[in-house]
């Protein structure tokens, strides 16, 4: 086995368990509001390592590290608006109740 054969294997050993980044909301409870608040947050979840994530052509197997990458900018970049949104409407609902 050669050595870039080797490193080959190894990476695609190591992505069998790739993961990518997703948003999600997460709900909380401001008491000197008396309101229900949301905030998102970033979560990695596991997926197979099929395509497009590893290809193998011609015996040599191509490694895709994008995806993940991809997916915590688009992500993180979700979280940031969305949590400017919550709490610009946390600010304007406590303003009203108070």
């Amino acid at each position: 086995m050669t050595r870039s054969s080797t490193i080959a294997a190894l990476l695609a050993g190591l992505l069998t368990s790739a993961c990518v980044v997703v948003p999600v909301t997460v709900e909380g409870y401001d008491s000197e509001c008396r309101l229900v608040t949301h905030h998102m947050e970033l979560k990695t979840v596991q997926v197979g390592a099929q395509e497009p994530y590893l290809r193998c052509e011609g015996g040599n197997c191509v490694v895709v590290l994008g995806v993940t990458a991809a997916s915590l900018v688009v992500s993180g970049s979700i979280v940031v608006v969305g949590n400017v949104v919550y709490w610009a409407e946390q600010r304007a609902d406590c303003l009203t109740r108070l």
